[in-house]
């Protein structure tokens, strides 16, 4: 699994990498996520048709649902800059492209960045479709190998950056599986801390990560929005 952190929500450059964001919640009220696998939901017999891409779009927030103050940001072309992870083994087996997070490795995804007026505050939110299955299970991966690695360095294209995790309670919403993370980035001499929480339900999974503020803000509508079935 590779979680995306829009590159300017850490407000470093803009050949800065995204990185992977999840931490495990083990107080989930259907479903738990744990290091050794076990706990995760397996697929029902009946489980509804995974959502397409042209759906989730239909879900994602808007300026509407923002507000005035809330501008859309401007997409940026792709990078493609070698990556080396250092200091996290478990996170670097995987490879660079799951340490540069991009955006998580399911055919069904949507993605809407925004700016905060003028200020440097930013927020991004990622839905997702697969199986349940897949989705635990991706998400479980990438906690496997980041749980043990609480502060690692990643290089790309150069640029060093020190990232630093913290696992943060879960939120109190809906969903059946819910993860929440404060990252902290440091490069050249810069901090910037973004906040990313991801909660699954059921087929559907719902990424928003940016300012902790802003994403402690919108969270209740995001998720509102995305799982709404009329």
């Amino acid at each position: 699994m590779r979680v995306r952190v829009a590159t300017t929500a850490l407000g470093i450059t803009a050949a800065l990498l995204a990185v992977p964001a999840c931490s495990t919640d083990t107080t989930g009220p259907t479903h738990q996520t744990s290091p050794s696998g076990t706990g995760r939901p397996t697929e029902a017999a009946q489980e509804p048709a995974v959502l397409s891409s042209a759906a989730l779009e239909s879900r994602l927030l808007d300026p509407r649902d923002l507000g005035s103050s809330y501008l859309p940001k401007p997409e940026r072309p792709a990078q493609h800059d070698d990556v080396t992870v250092l200091g996290c083994p478990a996170l670097s087996e995987l490879g660079g492209d799951a340490a540069t997070g991009g955006t998580l490795a399911f055919p069904h995804k949507v993605q809407a960045d925004f700016t905060y007026g003028y200020s440097s505050s930013e927020i991004s939110e990622e839905l997702y479709s697969d199986s349940v299955k897949k989705l635990s299970d991706g998400v479980g991966r990438i906690f496997d190998a980041m749980v043990g690695c609480p502060a690692y360095q990643v290089v790309s294209g150069g640029t060093p950056v020190d990232v630093t995790s913290q696992k943060l309670p879960a939120p109190s919403v809906g969903g059946d599986e819910r993860w929440s993370q404060l990252l902290t980035f440091i490069a050249g001499g810069r901090s910037t801390v973004v906040k990313q929480t991801a909660i699954r339900d059921g087929n559907l999974l719902l990424v928003l990560s940016g300012s902790p503020a802003l994403v402690d803000r919108h969270l209740d509508k995001a998720l509102a929005k995305a799982t709404a079935t009329s």
